[in-house]
C-alpha cells in the first residue's frame, strides 16, 4: 500500500534540541559575521578588517614584557598568531552564543550586538577608517551573524516526518531538518570562507608594488659610512663566501628582519603621499615624493637591530640606505631650542622618538628611500622611513613615515609607557652563525659569524672552545663603524661533545661579559653559545 504521511509533528521545544546543533549553529554565524567584514573590508580602503582592527586593539594595549615574551616565543610569526587566535575566539564566542539561543535567542542576539560594537569600536580607531564606514560594517557583520544563527536554528526546529511503508512495518520517523540544517551549515561555511578569500583578494589587490617598482632611484651624490672614507656597499676585505652559512655583509632586502606593529602592511601611494616637519620649528612644511627624489641623495651602510633581538637570535640586519640626511630637513624648518626630540610618525600612528642631538652628532641619520640600490620595499617603509645608526628601531625606524615632528623632552612615543627605555643605544653584540648543525664530522672546520657595535665599531672578536684559551678571530673589512664585522676562525673539530662561545670587544674597549640579559628595557647582553657533537 502507498505511504501515507503521519500528522505533522509539532515543533520540538527548543530545550530538546540537541546541544550540538547550537553549537554549530553558532560556529557557523559567527564565521559569516567575520567573512561579511572581510568582505566589506575589500571592497573599500575606508573600512578596515574587523579581525586586524581587534589585533591592532589587542597589539596597542599590550604590555611591552607581553610583546617581547610573544616575540621570543613565536619570532616573526606573532602577527598571524594573534590574527588566528583572534579568528578562533570568535568562533568559539560564536559557540557560546548559539547555544544560549537554544533556549533564548533574544540573548544571542544581544551577544551578536554586542560582537558588532566591539568590532565598531576598534575598527574606527583605524587611521584609515571611515568612522561611519567602519562602524556600519561592524553592524552589518554582526546582523548577518545574527540572522544567520535563526536561520539554521529554526531549520534544525523543523518537525521531523514520520512515513508508514507498511501496514504491519513500524512508523519510521525520518529527519529532513537534520539533513536541511547540515546542508544548510556546511554550505554556509563555504560561502564564509569564501567571502573572506574574496575579501582579502580584494585587500590585497590594492597593493602599491606596481607604483614601486615603477620608480628608478636617482643616484646618490656621496656614499660613505660615518667617517667618510669607504663607499656604501660591500667593501673588498668583506668575507662573503668564507664559509658556507655565514651571513653576507649586506643583508638582501627579502631576508632583512621585519619587526613593527602593523598587522597589514600599509600601502602608501607615492603620488598622493606627504611628508609633514612641523611641531617646535620656525618653518614648518610638506614634502612630495618627487620633492625628495630632487634632493641630493646620500647611500650609506648602517646596521640595524630590534631590541627585542635576544642574544643570537636574527632580528638584526646590515643594508645600504640611501635617502636625504635629517640636518638638511631639519635645517629647513629651523628647529627651536625645545625641541629636544625628534619623533617620526607613520600613517598608522605609530611612532618613535629620538634626541634632536643625535642627528647633529655626525652618525648616518637619513630619511631613506632607498635600501641595497632600490626603492624601499613595501613592507620595510615604502615610500619612506627613518634609518638612524647606532639606536635600537623602536626609539627610531619609523616607516611608512608621514611627519616627523619636533618635541619637547616630556614627549613619550609608542614603546616607552609599555616599559621600555626612552633611549635605546645599540649594545656591543656578536653571534655564531657556523656551525648551525649540532653535529659535526671531525676535522678541519671553521666558526663564523658576524659581531657589531654600531657608532662606536667592532676592534676584537674573541672564540672560546669549551673551557680553553680565548682566540682571537680574523675580522673582516667594514664600510665604516656604524655596520656589522663577519668573523671567522679555523678549528680542527676533535670528536665530542663541544661548547663555542664567541664574545666582541668594541672600540671604546668594552667587552661583552657573560652575564646574561633580557631584552627588556634596553636591549639583551650576554655572550652567544651553542653546543654542537663531533663525530
Amino acid at each position: 500500500m502507498d505511504p501515507q504521511p503521519s500528522s505533522p509533528a509539532a515543533p520540538p521545544p527548543a530545550a530538546s534540541r540537541p546541544v550540538w546543533t547550537g553549537t554549530l549553529a553558532g560556529v557557523v554565524a559567527a564565521g559569516a559575521a567575520l567573512a561579511t567584514g572581510e568582505l566589506l573590508s575589500g571592497m573599500t580602503d575606508r573600512v578596515p578588517s574587523l579581525v586586524i582592527a581587534v589585533g591592532e586593539l589587542f597589539v596597542d594595549k599590550t604590555p611591552g614584557a607581553v610583546v617581547e615574551s610573544g616575540i621570543a616565543a613565536t619570532g616573526t610569526n606573532d602577527k598571524p598568531i594573534l590574527l588566528a587566535t583572534i579568528v578562533v575566539t570568535s568562533l568559539l564566542i560564536g559557540a557560546v552564543l548559539g547555544r544560549a539561543a537554544l533556549t533564548n535567542r533574544r540573548r544571542a542576539d544581544l551577544g551578536f550586538l554586542a560582537f558588532g560594537l566591539f568590532g565598531a569600536w576598534a575598527a574606527q580607531r583605524n587611521p584609515f577608517a571611515s568612522t561611519a564606514g567602519a562602524i556600519a560594517a561592524a553592524l552589518v557583520a554582526a546582523a548577518v551573524g545574527a540572522l544567520a544563527l535563526r536561520v539554521l536554528l529554526g531549520v534544525a526546529s523543523l518537525p521531523a516526518v514520520q512515513v508508514r511503508t507498511d501496514d504491519r512495518a513500524p512508523v519510521d520517523p525520518t529527519f529532513p531538518a537534520r539533513r536541511a540544517f547540515l546542508g544548510l551549515s556546511g554550505g554556509a561555511a563555504v560561502l564564509a570562507v569564501a567571502s573572506s578569500a574574496a575579501g582579502r583578494s580584494l585587500r590585497n589587490g590594492r597593493s602599491v608594488e606596481s607604483a614601486r617598482e615603477a620608480i628608478t632611484l636617482p643616484g646618490a651624490t656621496s656614499g660613505s659610512g660615518a667617517t667618510g672614507a669607504v663607499a656604501a656597499g660591500t667593501p673588498a676585505g668583506a668575507l662573503d663566501g668564507a664559509l658556507p652559512g655565514l651571513s653576507p655583509y649586506i643583508t638582501p632586502a627579502k631576508d632583512f628582519y621585519r619587526i613593527d606593529t602593523a598587522l597589514v602592511i600599509p600601502q602608501v601611494d607615492p603620488k598622493t603621499w606627504k611628508l609633514k616637519i612641523g611641531g617646535l620649528v620656525d618653518r614648518p612644511y610638506e614634502l612630495t615624493y618627487d620633492d625628495i627624489l630632487a634632493m641630493d641623495l646620500e647611500e650609506h651602510t648602517v646596521t640595524l637591530s630590534c631590541v627585542s633581538n635576544a642574544v643570537g637570535d636574527k632580528y638584526v640586519g646590515n643594508a645600504v640606505w640611501r635617502g636625504v640626511p635629517l640636518t638638511k630637513i631639519l635645517d629647513r624648518a629651523g628647529v627651536q631650542p625645545a625641541g629636544t626630540q625628534i619623533a617620526g610618525i607613520s600613517v598608522d600612528d605609530f611612532d618613535a622618538s629620538f634626541p634632536t642631538q643625535l642627528a647633529y652628532d655626525g652618525r648616518t641619520a637619513l630619511l631613506a628611500v632607498g635600501m641595497n640600490g632600490e626603492p624601499l620595499p613595501v613592507v620595510h617603509g615604502f615610500p619612506a622611513r627613518l634609518v638612524v645608526a647606532g639606536i635600537y628601531g623602536y626609539v627610531s625606524a619609523v616607516k611608512w613615515i608621514e611627519e616627523i615632528r619636533l618635541v619637547g623632552d616630556d614627549y613619550k612615543a609608542y614603546w616607552i609607557p609599555r616599559g621600555w627605555s626612552k633611549l635605546g643605544p645599540i649594545k656591543t653584540q656578536s653571534r655564531i652563525d657556523v656551525p648551525r648543525r649540532s653535529q659535526l664530522k671531525a676535522g678541519p672546520t671553521g666558526i663564523g659569524g658576524v659581531a657589531w657595535a654600531p657608532g662606536k665599531g667592532i676592534a676584537k672578536v674573541e672564540v672560546q672552545i669549551d673551557d680553553g684559551a680565548w682566540q682571537t678571530c680574523t675580522i673582516g673589512t667594514a664600510t665604516s663603524d656604524e655596520t656589522w664585522v663577519q668573523w671567522t676562525l679555523p678549528w680542527n673539530a676533535t670528536k665530542g661533545e663541544h661548547t663555542l662561545r664567541v664574545r666582541a670587544t668594541d672600540k671604546t674597549g668594552f667587552t661583552q661579559t657573560e652575564q646574561r640579559r633580557s631584552p627588556a628595557p634596553n636591549g639583551a647582553e650576554g655572550q652567544h653559545a651553542v653546543d654542537v657533537t663531533v663525530v
